[in-house]
């Protein structure tokens, strides 16, 4: 299956792409210059194509979008925040092979 693209939130358009969302969303915090980030995205890309009827995954460039990396804690990148209900359910960091994601994903997976 081929990579989807993951959209770019910004904090004008995370409440209702995120907080409002129906099903659980990953988001993954990345910047440009981050090689571990771009490491990371095709598999991110992956994820998001092969579950997109249960997983909405987003993406937040940290340095266009310093608060909400401040909001969910992010201190290094890429880090990832899974929202399911409104409310933060899982938080890691750093680029992980794609069975260690999805493993990690499991719960949110149905």
């Amino acid at each position: 299956m081929p990579a989807a693209p993951v959209d770019s939130i910004t904090e004008q358009t995370f409440p209702a792409r995120v907080l409002e969302s129906k099903i659980p969303v990953l988001i993954q915090f990345w910047a440009p210059w981050c090689a571990p980030c771009r490491m990371v995205t095709p598999i991110v890309e992956q994820i998001a194509a092969e579950h997109a009827d249960v997983l909405d995954v987003v993406k937040v460039n940290v340095d266009e979008e310093p608060a909400l990396a401040i909001q969910h804690g992010v201190s290094s990148i890429p880090a990832f925040v899974v929202i399911a209900d409104g409310l933060q359910k899982k938080s890691w960091v750093g680029a992980a092979p794609k069975p260690v994601l999805e493993r990690t994903l499991a719960p949110y997976l149905r």
